[in-house]
């Protein structure tokens, strides 16, 4: 399990507020909420700190040491936020009287993404190109370029999971935090997952070679056109075509709008 990769030598009630904490994720949130706990614990012990006992000094320089090992601010943020879940969480629960994180200074966050995005004419280019491919290549970019999933979710995806609701071709997945939701499929994507699938009926919609699901590592897309390349497209062009911020965020399953602003911002940059 997640709880699991974090070494013992806790008291009781740090050891509750830890497993408590982490059981309300699952999947990738989860996974990534046990690493920055992981690492926040390591620092701790190697200072002799009980984790009920890290007073808020303690956790800045935590931030500070990420900060001069050169990571990146949106990471140290995340970071922070975890702590001050965890911390939160033990409050809630009365295993702890206050939360040593609730006033940590935490750094700024650029909101512009300087990520490069495709314009049309690229993203057309690469569907076409997709289209002369195999068809679960065609399949995988469509559902990344054209309804902007996320990789790990579209290669989660399962025959069982694709329906038909009021004429719409459909999708259901697991969103990043475990929220299932439906989504229409673009006509292009349902043709292509089609073809991709064949005569299967059950099983993953994307496979490798010998018979194993697809997952985000083997998906075979290069460095210069990532899966977020295809995702951050899907973003923009919608926003570019008029698209209400609010649809955009929905579509793109974001938690805050300030997040989808991020891309429109960045719009900039497919020019």
């Amino acid at each position: 399990t997640a709880l699991a990769t974090i070494q013992p030598a806790f008291t009781d009630p740090e050891r509750l507020a830890l497993a408590g904490y982490l059981a309300g994720y699952r999947g990738l949130t989860r996974e990534a909420y046990a690493l920055d706990l992981r690492q926040f614990t390591t620092w701790c012990r190697a200072r002799s700190l009980n984790l009920f006992a890290v007073r808020r000094p303690d956790i800045e320089s935590f931030a500070r040491d990420l900060e001069a090992r050169g990571r990146a601010r949106a990471t140290v943020t995340r970071r922070l936020c975890t702590i001050a879940g965890f911390y939160k969480y033990a409050v809630e629960e009365e295993l702890l009287d206050h939360s040593p994180a609730a006033h940590v200074r935490r750094p700024r966050v650029d909101y512009e993404s300087h990520a490069v995005g495709l314009d049309r004419n690229e993203l057309g280019a690469l569907l076409v190109a997709a289209g002369l491919g195999p068809p679960a290549e065609h399949a995988l970019i469509s559902l990344l370029a054209l309804n902007g999933l996320r990789v790990s979710e579209a290669t989660s995806a399962d025959i069982e999971h694709l329906g038909l609701e009021r004429g719409h071709r459909t999708l259901t997945i697991t969103r990043k935090g475990g929220k299932v939701v439906t989504i229409p499929l673009a006509p292009r994507t349902a043709r292509a997952i089609d073809l991709a699938i064949g005569e299967r009926t059950g099983g993953p919609v994307f496979l490798t070679a010998d018979g194993r699901r697809l997952d985000r590592h083997g998906a075979g897309i290069g460095k210069a056109v990532t899966p977020h390349t295809l995702r951050h497209a899907f973003i923009t062009a919608a926003l570019d075509a008029g698209v209400p911020l609010r649809d955009v965020q929905e579509a793109a399953s974001h938690a805050e709008p300030r997040t989808t602003i991020r891309y429109d911002r960045a719009r900039g940059s497919l020019d």
